[in-house]
């Protein structure tokens, strides 16, 4: 399939996933805790239904690719090209009746990102990006997205889903960079990200994020003109702790704070 046709079967994948999680938002659906006695961490079977369809997508139309996805096993996670599927990135928005969630779709070529899109059903948004240019789609219309400038760190606006999730370490680092901005707010898993490529907000700092968390929404950021990565400055690829940010400025500010500047 030529490029084009891939971004189509993303659309498709987007529909598809959506209206097998949509019956189930905002309803008295049952939560199961995959934390096994940890940190909550809700499945529902919207993610489970969502991730089912396209698997069974992806197999049927690309039997050679390989799948990682957050509900089941990989298949083939070697292999040249990679699906990889967070089918509700924000349950626990979802399980609130909040819209503060999305699905995740990325294709990867040789472990790198090559295309990824966020769609939020309800709402009726997609984001997409190729990593050279990313584009928005909603009840709007169609625009580019483009991040924004920000000279200044005291001026920025921060965002991560909650500090609650790091460690005391981790945390305190977080504090310091919080204590120079603007503004911090939390919450918004991946559709923070988004309103980042947006250029809506600044920076996100988030940790133990998982690859399906973070991947699909690379080429969005990169597309957009942002940065991202682990707080050591390298790839993001794998998850872990992660840096977003609009300005380059921003991004270098928020990495000697997090270091101990």
């Amino acid at each position: 399939m030529t490029a084009v046709d891939l971004a189509a079967f993303v659309d498709e994948l987007a529909t598809a996933s959506g209206e097998a999680i949509l019956p189930f938002f905002r309803t008295s659906l049952g939560v199961e805790d995959k934390s096994r006695g940890g940190a909550f961490d809700p499945v529902t079977a919207a993610d489970r239904g969502a991730e089912t369809v396209m698997r069974a997508m992806i197999q049927r139309n690309f039997p050679d690719h390989g799948i990682v996805g957050e509900e089941f096993p990989a298949v083939r996670p070697d292999a040249n090209y990679v699906w990889v599927l967070d089918p509700i990135d924000g349950t626990k928005s979802f399980i609130s009746g909040l819209p503060a969630w999305g699905t995740l779709i990325a294709l990867t070529r040789s472990g790198a990102p090559v295309m990824g899109m966020m769609h939020q059903p309800f709402m009726g948004e997609r984001f997409f990006g190729d990593g050279a240019q990313a584009r928005y789609r909603g009840r709007a219309g169609e625009r580019n997205l483009m991040v924004r400038d920000c000279e200044s760190f005291a001026d920025a606006i921060l965002y991560t889903t909650s500090p609650r999730l790091m460690n005391a370490q981790d945390r305190a680092a977080f504090g310091r960079v919080e204590d120079k901005v603007r503004l911090s707010r939390y919450g918004g898993d991946c559709y923070a990200y988004c309103m980042l490529a947006a250029g809506h907000i600044d920076l996100v700092i988030e940790t133990g994020l998982k690859p399906y968390d973070i991947v699909p929404l690379i080429p969005i950021i990169t597309g957009a003109g942002g940065i991202v990565t682990t707080w050591e400055g390298g790839s993001p690829e794998a998850g872990g702790r992660v840096v977003a940010a609009g300005d380059r400025r921003v991004h270098a500010a928020a990495m000697e704070v997090l270091r101990g500047g």
